[in-house]
């Protein structure tokens, strides 16, 4: 009987391997997200020691995050760094343009780039992939501007792809809901200051002890405003007045639900924002 025939996401991942193996080493830009955990685990398995997991840590991340990442590079046998990053005190950064991401990410490949020079390693790598490529990105550009390495978008592995072998690796982070920087819970315009994002990751994480896993509370001065996906609403409904009760405890005098699901990319929708081929961008 004929074997079956190996799935598009193993070949990708077959590619992906091999880009990694022709490096002389990588130091890896890791969060702990689902792209990024799954290219670290690729990096330290073609690699070994000569793979770095590097990782930013700022106001804008959560420090049970920080937590999670240093968990499962430790799980992975992964070098990793943890690095103080302050783009919060870039003030181009903290005026919150449509741009903003291009400054974080200038930081974070400042330091992979500083600290690939000190070990003597050529490669900053990136778990940006193909889906990325046609978002509303402009972290692309400050990765573009460094030399970033990013195989995963090379091999054309898209996000489903990326929890698929995730998965079939055993790597925890397959199912983990999508979380950018806590700063895109700001409309752009508005100052990102520390003491709106720990506002911010005090709300959610009050959240998240309610039970929700995808939601975003967007900030809005004295207003959260809490997106929740649509299979998770009901839940949110009938808890209504602890969510209301937390979310005062965090600084918020007003709490309300979006009546519209939360789903990817409604900040940049509303600041007008679209992916390059013209379509709604689906970032934050």
């Amino acid at each position: 009987m004929a074997e079956a025939a190996p799935s598009a996401a193993l070949v990708k991942e077959g590619l992906v391997r091999a880009r990694l193996a022709a490096l002389d080493g990588a130091v890896v830009a890791y969060s702990g997200g689902v792209d990024s955990s799954y290219l670290l685990a690729l990096a330290v398995s073609e690699l070994g020691a000569r793979a770095l997991a590097l990782t930013a840590v700022s106001a804008s991340v959560l420090p049970e995050d920080v937590v999670e990442a240093t968990a499962l590079a430790r799980r992975l046998g992964a070098r990793h760094r943890l690095v103080d990053s302050a783009e919060t005190s870039d003030p181009r950064y903290a005026a919150n343009p449509t741009n903003r991401c291009y400054f974080c990410k200038t930081e974070l490949y400042d330091l992979c780039r500083g600290e690939a020079q000190r070990l003597g390693i050529g490669a900053v790598v990136s778990g940006t992939n193909a889906d990325e490529l046609s978002d509303w990105r402009p972290g692309l550009a400050a990765a573009d501007e460094h030399g970033v390495v990013a195989p995963l978008a090379e091999a054309g592995m898209t996000k489903a792809e990326i929890r698929e072998r995730s998965r079939a690796l055993g790597l925890p982070t397959w199912d983990k809901p999508q979380s950018p920087c806590l700063s895109s819970r700001i409309p752009y315009g508005v100052e990102v200051t520390p003491e709106r994002l720990r506002q911010i990751g005090a709300a959610e994480r009050a959240m998240r002890s309610l039970g929700l896993r995808v939601f975003r509370v967007r900030y809005h001065g004295e207003l959260a405003r809490l997106e929740v996906a649509a299979d998770e609403l009901p839940a949110l409904l009938a808890r209504s007045a602890d969510a209301t009760r937390l979310l005062r405890a965090a600084g918020f005098k007003y709490a309300v639900v979006d009546l519209e699901p939360f789903r990817s990319g409604r900040l940049n929708e509303a600041a007008g924002l679209v992916r390059l081929g013209g379509s709604r961008a689906s970032a934050g």
